[in-house]
């Protein structure tokens, strides 16, 4: 799917130097948005939908829909499943009626067969050819289960990459901080020459100190500030007199442990070396959570790394970032997101480079 992110970084590029002629300020989250929905739109679901010269309102509204806290969702948090059982859903039925009506229009328009494009629809249309998935679900399980592959399953699965993108943030990281901006140009512009000036895969894989600072990024402001868990057996935490019975719901609180000083000195300071190797070693593989862990992590992990990578480098070979007048050192987050949202947005400057 390379090709189909680097022609969306491309658009996204000639986007930015258009708005930016007549105003240099710009609202960084939704001006990224531009490129995540496009990105998604052509990658998972197969269709080539130009978000940068029109609003596309019906986006919008999902956007919104799927990530603000309803009843429903507060509901299924005090008692996992019971959406289930009385027939009631996480997210609005125009939502699931969504993906559901898109997916099925790609299969028609496709026949149902793959085409050359490459996306995400047409490797799960080769899947659907072979009738059904099967496979070990886990690690060290031999277990064989399979899984057909209908409309709904294939909408489910597009729909998991339609997520939230941290370039927002990281880009009004790098406004504030000029020298680690710089690094991660320096970075980009000896890569490019190592590969040609091409944006391909291994090119996304050499950026290493670029994978620092995406990484500290969603130290500082993951995705999901929570995850909910429920125990799969009876635990008792080692030096203590508190027991996890079996089928406990558990709340691990993300925010917190990526903000805790005996974890992350000073966590309030933007520093990509804590993703060093060498500092790596020395955390719980549990300290750094913004995807999950262990089989149930977020499936649209790569996808959201190389994605954000290819645009970041598009971007910022042509623009820096710098602070505005309005541009704010401390803000809130919205409360009624589901996803870390900034309230009242984050203003920055898109200076053309020369």
């Amino acid at each position: 799917m390379m090709y189909l992110l680097t022609e969306r970084g491309d658009k996204f590029v000639e986007y930015i130097t258009r708005i930016t002629e007549f105003n240099k300020e710009q609202e960084v989250h939704s001006t990224v948005q531009k490129f995540t929905q496009a990105a998604i739109a052509a990658c998972a679901f197969g269709v080539d939908i130009d978000t940068f010269d029109q609003e596309h309102e019906k986006l919008q509204m999902i956007d919104r829909k799927m990530f603000t806290v309803s009843f429903g969702r507060e509901l299924e948090m005090m008692y996992p499943g019971i959406l289930n059982k009385i027939g009631g859903s996480l997210f609005p039925k125009e939502v699931a009626a969504f993906f559901l009506n898109l997916v099925e229009h790609v299969i028609a328009q496709r026949n149902g067969e793959p085409t050359n494009r490459n996306d995400f629809m047409d490797l799960i249309l080769n899947l659907r050819k072979e009738k059904h998935i099967s496979g070990p679900m886990m690690e060290n399980d031999d277990t064989e289960r399979s899984l057909d592959i209908t409309d709904e399953v294939m909408a489910a699965q597009a729909f998991v990459l339609y997520s939230a993108s941290t370039m927002g943030f990281l880009l009004y990281q790098l406004a504030l901080n000029p020298d680690i901006q710089d690094k991660v140009v320096a970075e980009i512009k000896e890569v490019l020459v190592k590969h040609n000036g091409e944006m391909t895969l291994q090119a996304v894989l050499d950026l290493s100190y670029m994978s620092k600072v995406f990484d500290e990024t969603l130290r500082m402001y993951p995705i999901a500030p929570d995850l909910r868990r429920k125990s799969s057996s009876t635990y008792k935490i080692p030096g203590t007199n508190i027991t996890i019975e079996k089928n406990q719901l558990v709340k691990i609180p993300i925010l917190g442990i990526h903000h805790d000083e005996t974890i992350y000195p000073n966590p309030e300071v933007f520093d990509p070396e804590r993703f060093s190797p060498e500092n790596i070693a020395t955390r719980h593989s549990c300290a750094f959570l913004p995807f999950g862990v262990g089989p149930r992590h977020c499936i649209g992990l790569r996808f959201a790394q190389v994605q954000s990578r290819v645009c970041l480098a598009k971007l910022l070979s042509q623009f820096r970032v710098e602070p505005s007048n309005n541009t704010p050192r401390q803000f809130s987050y919205e409360p009624r997101r589901v996803v870390l949202y900034p309230k009242g947005g984050l203003p920055i400057n898109f200076i053309k480079r020369h």
